[in-house]
Formats: C-alpha cells, sequence, structure tokens
C-alpha cells in the first residue's frame, strides 16, 4: 500500500489535534469523518442513555443531575412511591460553620431538602431517559387520570433546577410541594453526636412577590436559601429552583431570588440552548470507543457524572459529589476518595474540572494550621477530611481526623494525604505542560508538605534514615516506617529534585532531599510482597491499596526487572486474596496495577469483578452511603488499559483483552501535553497520531508490528529514533503532530465507533421486573 497522501494527511491534521477556545472548551470539533456519516459523539452518547421503565426507589437506581454546585437526584418519595417522585435539591457549597465541631459535624454539608411531584391520579408506568448528550432527562410518567410528560435539567451556567411538565387532561391538577430537609449533618444518624452540637433551627418558608423560599438559617450566623417558581405557558408548567449560600452575611436569599427571576423569565427551551451547548462542546474533547457495549456506556456516564458533579470553580468533590444523601462522611475525604475522583479528567482531556490544583493553592494557608503549631512555620498538611476551605475544625474520632505527629497517637498520625493530592497537581502539570502549576501549586507546597516528613527522619543502627510510627489508611494501627509514606516521601523528594532543576531553583534543601533518596530504608517486604509497615505484615482482608502507592499511582516499582515484577504480582494477588473488606475500588487499583504489567484479561477481569459486585443500577456506588469516587477510577482504569504514559514514554493500548480487537481513541491527553489519536482494527493497531501541545520530547510505543512511517501534518516524512522497548523518538516542536503507520500502509483515518461484541442492557432500570 502506499504511502497516506498529503491530501489525506491535511484532512485530518488540525482535525484530530483540536483547538481551544476562551474557558478551555473545543471549538467545534473536527475528525475525519465522511459526509454524511454518523456523529460518533452523537452515536456513542446516545447509545449510553440511562433509561427507566421501572420506578427507581432509592438515589442508587435513579437519574441524577448536577453542575459541581446544584444537585437533584431523582426517584420514588420513600413511603408514598405510588403517589410521589421526589426531586432532591442539594448543593455543594451548603455547609455548617461551627469548627468547634469538627469537619464531620461543625463544618459538615448540610441537607436542603426535596420538592415532591404529586400527580392526581396513582403512578402505574413510566418511561425515562437520561439524556447525556443533553444532560437533561426526558420522558413520561403514567397514572390511572393521565400523563404527565416532563424534561428536567440542572442549568450549567445558572445553576437552576428546571422541571418542565405538560400534563393529559386528568393531570391538570398534578402539584409541587417543596419538604425543607433538617439542617443538621448527616452523620448524626451514624455517630453520636458530639457534646453540645445541635441542629440549626428550622427553615422559614414564605412568599416573595410571587417566588417562594425556604430560607434556612444557621446557628453560626449566614443562611442558605431555597427559592422557586411555577411558570404556566400553554399547556405546560415550569418549575425553576435555585439554592444559594451565604456566610457569614445573610445574602443568600437575595441571590436566589434574582436567579428564579431571571431563569423563570425564559421558556424551558430557550434556558436549555446555552445549556446543551456547553455540554455538547465538554464531550467533543475526547472520544473513546470500544467494543464492549456494557462498559462503553459505562464509561460515558462517568464522563457525564464527572461533568455534573465537579468543576474548577466549584468545591473539591465531597465523597457523594453534589447529591447528599444519607451518610455518615458528609464531607471531603482526602486518603484516596479525592484522589482517585479526578484521577479520570487527565486522559479525557477535561482539566476545566480541576477543583483539586484550584482549591489546594487558594486555600494553602489553612494547610498550615492542621499540622501542630510548632511545625507550622515550614510545613503544611491535609487531614483525613475538610470542608471545601480544606479546614477540619475540631479533631477527633466523632468529629473529624487531624493529621497527628509522627511517633504521637492520638490523634492518629496520619500524614501523608497532603503529598498524595499533589501526585494529582503533579499530574495535572504532566498533562498540561503549564509551568505555572509547576511554580506557583505544586513545588511550595510539596517542598512544606515533605518538609514536615523531615523533621521525624531518623537515622537507625543500620545507617539508613527511618520514619517513626505512622498510619496507613484504613489499615488500623500505626507502624515504623510505613510503606505509606516512605512511598509517598520517596516520590515527593524526587519531584521536588526534578521540579527545582526545571524552574532554575537552587534550593538549599535539595541535598537534604538528595540523602533522603539516597538512604532512606528500603520498603518493608516479607514472604507475602509489600507490608504495611516495618511493625505490620499485610495480614487481613483491606480495600484500601495505601501500601502499594510506589506501584500505582506513583510508578516508582513497574516491573522493569524479574524480580520487581514478581514481587507486585505477589503483592496484588496477596491483597486482593483476602476477601471480607473488599471494596470497589479494591478492584479499579487491581485493575490498573493489571494494567501496568500488560495483563488486559486481568483487567479486564477485576473491572467485570466491580461491575458485577458493586457498581448499581445508575452506575452509582455505595458503601453506608454515596461514595463517588469508585466509579470513577474505574473510567480511569480504562484509561490505563488504553493509553498509559508515565516514566516519559506514550504507551498505545498497553494491555487491551483479546476481546477487544477494535478500538478508537481520540485526543486522549498524555504526560509531556500530547493528544493522542489511535484505532486499533482486527487486534492491531492500524494508525497512532500525537499532536505536541508544549514540545515536550515525545518517545512513544506505538504498538505497530515492522517498519513505520512517521509524517507530519502536511504528509512529510519525520526523522525518528529508535528509543529501545519497541518504542520511537520523535522531534516535535509546540503545535507540531506526528503520524505513525506501518509502512507503505494508508489506513482510514476516519474516528468512528467501534461495533460491539454484543448486546447488552442499558444502564438504569429498563424493561419490566
Amino acid at each position: 500500500m502506499p504511502s497516506p497522501s498529503r491530501r489525506t494527511v491535511l484532512a485530518t491534521g488540525s482535525a484530530l489535534g483540536g483547538t481551544l477556545i476562551a474557558g478551555g472548551l473545543p471549538a467545534q470539533a473536527r475528525a475525519s469523518v465522511h459526509e454524511g456519516a454518523a456523529d460518533p459523539w452523537r452515536t456513542v452518547l446516545d447509545d449510553a442513555d440511562l433509561v427507566w421503565q421501572r420506578m427507581p426507589k432509592t438515589w442508587y437506581e435513579g437519574p441524577y443531575l448536577g453542575n459541581g454546585f446544584l444537585g437533584s437526584g431523582i426517584y420514588a418519595e420513600p413511603g408514598a412511591e405510588s403517589t410521589a417522585v421526589r426531586f432532591n435539591v442539594q448543593h455543594s457549597e451548603v455547609q455548617d460553620h461551627r469548627p468547634e465541631f469538627g469537619s464531620l459535624f461543625g463544618l459538615a454539608r448540610l441537607p436542603i431538602g426535596h420538592f415532591t411531584l404529586e400527580p392526581v391520579g396513582t403512578i402505574t408506568g413510566l418511561d425515562w431517559r437520561l439524556g447525556l448528550r443533553d444532560a437533561e432527562l426526558t420522558g413520561t410518567l403514567t397514572t390511572d387520570r393521565g400523563t404527565l410528560t416532563l424534561r428536567a435539567l440542572v442549568h450549567n451556567s445558572r445553576s437552576v433546577l428546571a422541571v418542565e411538565v405538560t400534563p393529559s387532561e386528568g393531570e391538570r391538577d398534578f402539584r409541587w410541594v417543596f419538604h425543607p430537609a433538617d439542617a443538621i449533618s448527616p452523620r448524626a444518624a451514624f455517630k453520636p453526636l458530639p457534646d453540645g452540637y445541635q441542629g440549626n433551627p428550622p427553615a422559614e418558608v414564605a412568599e416573595h412577590d410571587g417566588i417562594r423560599a425556604a430560607v434556612q438559617p444557621l446557628l453560626s450566623g449566614g443562611q442558605h436559601a431555597t427559592a422557586w417558581r411555577e411558570r404556566t405557558r400553554g399547556e405546560t408548567r415550569t418549575l425553576y429552583v435555585h439554592v444559594a449560600h451565604s456566610y457569614p452575611k445573610s445574602t443568600a436569599l437575595d441571590r436566589a431570588l434574582t436567579a428564579v427571576r431571571g431563569a423563570s423569565a425564559l421558556p424551558y427551551d430557550r434556558l436549555a440552548q446555552a445549556h446543551r451547548a456547553w455540554w455538547h462542546a465538554y464531550y467533543r474533547k475526547s472520544f473513546l470507543s470500544l467494543p464492549d457495549a456494557r462498559i462503553q456506556r459505562f464509561y460515558w456516564i462517568q464522563l457525564y457524572k464527572t461533568a455534573s458533579a465537579a468543576r474548577r470553580d466549584a468545591p473539591v468533590m465531597a465523597t457523594s459529589g453534589p447529591w447528599l444523601e444519607s451518610t455518615p462522611w458528609p464531607n471531603t475525604w482526602w486518603n484516596l476518595n479525592v484522589q482517585l475522583e479526578y484521577w479520570l479528567i487527565h486522559g479525557s482531556n477535561h482539566l476545566e474540572l480541576d477543583a483539586v490544583t484550584r482549591a489546594l493553592s487558594e486555600y494553602r494557608d489553612n494547610l498550615s494550621k492542621e499540622v501542630a503549631e510548632r511545625y507550622r512555620g515550614d510545613s503544611l498538611g491535609i487531614p483525613r477530611t475538610t470542608d471545601p476551605h480544606l479546614v477540619n475544625g475540631a479533631a477527633g474520632t466523632l468529629t473529624g481526623y487531624g493529621v497527628g505527629i509522627p511517633g504521637q497517637d492520638p490523634p492518629t498520625p496520619e500524614v501523608g494525604n497532603l503529598t498524595w493530592a499533589l501526585h494529582n497537581v503533579w499530574l495535572s502539570y504532566r498533562h498540561t505542560m503549564d509551568e505555572s502549576i509547576l511554580r506557583d501549586v505544586l513545588f511550595p507546597l510539596l517542598r512544606k508538605a515533605i518538609n514536615y516528613y523531615l523533621h521525624f527522619l531518623e537515622p537507625g543502627a543500620d545507617g539508613k534514615l527511618h520514619l517513626p510510627a505512622t498510619f496507613s489508611p484504613e489499615y488500623g494501627g500505626n507502624t515504623r516506617d510505613c510503606s505509606y509514606d516512605l512511598m509517598l516521601l520517596t516520590w515527593g523528594c524526587r519531584t521536588l529534585l526534578e521540579s527545582a532543576e526545571l524552574l532554575g531553583i537552587d534550593d538549599e534543601l535539595a541535598p537534604r532531599w538528595r540523602e533522603v533518596l539516597a538512604k532512606r530504608v528500603a520498603y518493608p517486604t516479607d514472604a507475602n510482597g509489600f507490608m504495611i509497615g516495618a511493625d505490620i505484615p499485610f495480614a487481613k482482608s483491606h480495600r484500601h491499596y495505601s501500601h502499594l502507592l510506589a506501584v500505582y499511582p506513583l510508578y516508582e516499582l513497574t516491573g522493569r526487572t524479574p524480580d520487581e515484577r514478581a514481587l507486585i504480582e505477589k503483592s496484588l494477588a496477596h491483597w486482593v486474596g483476602f476477601e471480607g473488606a473488599l471494596q470497589g475500588y479494591t478492584f479499579t487499583g487491581a485493575a490498573s496495577m493489571s494494567a501496568l504489567l500488560g495483563k488486559g484479561e486481568d483487567a479486564l477481569g477485576y473491572l467485570g469483578e466491580l461491575m458485577t459486585r458493586f457498581i448499581q443500577a445508575n452506575t452509582m456506588y455505595k458503601e453506608s452511603g454515596p461514595v463517588i469516587e469508585t466509579p470513577l477510577s474505574a473510567a480511569q482504569s480504562l484509561h490505563d488499559m488504553v493509553c498509559q504514559s508515565w516514566g516519559g514514554v506514550v504507551r498505545v493500548f498497553p494491555a487491551l483483552p483479546a476481546a477487544w480487537s477494535d478500538l478508537t481513541v481520540h485526543n486522549f491527553r498524555t504526560q509531556g501535553a500530547f493528544l493522542l489519536s489511535a484505532v486499533r482494527e482486527g487486534g492491531a493497531t492500524r494508525w497512532v497520531r500525537l499532536v505536541s501541545e508544549a514540545g515536550a520530547p515525545c518517545v512513544v510505543r506505538h504498538g505497530i508490528g515492522g517498519p513505520v512511517d512517521v509524517r507530519d501534518a502536511h504528509g512529510r516524512a519525520l526523522r525518528y529514533s529508535d528509543a529501545g522497548g519497541g518504542a520511537i523518538q520523535i522531534s516535535l516542536r509546540k503545535g507540531e503532530s506526528a503520524l505513525i503507520t506501518a509502512k507503505g500502509d494508508r489506513p482510514d483515518l476516519t474516528i468512528a465507533p467501534v461495533r460491539s461484541n454484543a448486546e447488552a442492557p442499558k444502564w438504569g432500570l429498563p424493561g419490566t421486573a
């Protein structure tokens, strides 16, 4: 076959690269789609829509809407399943402000309330669809008196819940009723109240010039307000709802009334235009299609869920996202949850959702207050739980867990969480190569996070540097030379040295960082692999992979030698071999570690266990309440099977199972700020394309067998060199691209969905019980 023609490459050059406009969203994406062909994004999104033909009875069965701030979960009203449908109204900024009762009570997120849609008749059936592409719920509710046809959204920018209902004749008198919630920490239903803690007073409901509002006063000062208005236009009635929160001032009511007044002036279709446009552009920033219909749909639902729960300027996701339900965890968790929640934004090319980098930078002063006073001059830490401003308040087993001091207990010395959170910031830097992230956020914060460790490192009789007893998240018990902390300390010192070199900083602490890397004690191991620490073997079922971070996600130990690979395999098998405490994210971690080792079949097997045992009907996940990180981290496990870019090498299709013989990925963002597009057909990689956004060194393990052609956007041959291990190195400047094909091949460069291997049920509650 001849090489790709100049016309063919030009036709796909700028298209496959993508462009950015203000706000970080793509201009109209232009993949090489033949004229008349279906829009690939529309095809996969429409296929992934969730459907309901049975009434959802709980939050983990029903539809959900959100924009990072306002959220609504929709399901049957408990105790009135045949006569009312609940539309929850929750908001990620609504919290208490009494730090003396800690992050889990005094600073906890507060429930707001819910609306019930109450038909005239008894509900006999429904047919709903959550349309991912438009981020809207549509469908009908059938009763013994008629039908209610509805459309609902949480507006992207106006932050208004809008529900349009068109009733048939017999249902014209349906009604909406708002039910304010008790403004008390949801943890009160699970744990004893701290001494002196009481709930806030009841909400005050009143009408304000045609708009009703429930104002919730807070004992700490401030308020939150829920305002709503129903407008009738022809045969339709539309409910508009907005929530505002203010502290310490009482300005929330005025803001909520203003928002509802403005939104309700617009008919639903007018309101929806800008909302739909944002979502359409959002999805077009990347593309993934694989031949497992159930998993492909799951993946696109996670992209919908992430943008419904996360925005850069929104609070860092709490354990349940914006949808606050009954939970013992009514705030933000930093010993795994946050990290996993945001991993998928990098590969999927959605850095506009990165609240972690923004929050750690904005509230850095609060991080110094979380370590003991004598260390605050040069150290930072983040406790297990905080509010959106990274404040923990009073620490205690009931109220919220502090950072602690190595070698002391109480409080439990869980000191590595900030360093792990900063690994997410490092990922944002590496995927964008935005030096301001490195200079202004990562380096100064990581320097002080690692400095906290340096206060406690001590030489032992063996000449090695050791850590006093600290806590490995969730295993129980403190141990010297805790693997969790040693692994994070190692990554932190190495990253600080590399960052200082890139930034041209001659840091006075650099010799100490080098000493740590040279002299720190080896990670504790025994016959079963990695231990929790020097004093604690891994000897019981444990859902968390806190003792394995050097393998994943830090990629320090990757199986480069036979002995290292054997250690990883042994540790992984031993970890997942204990049943009892394993939970959903156990299997996402195991899938990603298997992908690191190139074991696609094992990775798919672990994801299959996750889907079968833990993922709920609407792709949510629960552990005594909503926990959002696990499904989102499953999307990252898929990323790890499709592309890995650690260690300066982009690896294309490194861990695909045999059943995934066809696969398409487009504008996948990698470390080094490359946008990857690639197509696999019949079990072989046909072509790979990389667009460089930063001019970083480009080393790619493309997976194409035999000699290759490498060409630029104009079809001209590009020089490349053999980088070993099946990889090549290509010199690309900022804005340049490289297309890699088998020598002489002229593949079709169309971006299109692949054919599914088998039929699979939709997510939601399709069909009859």
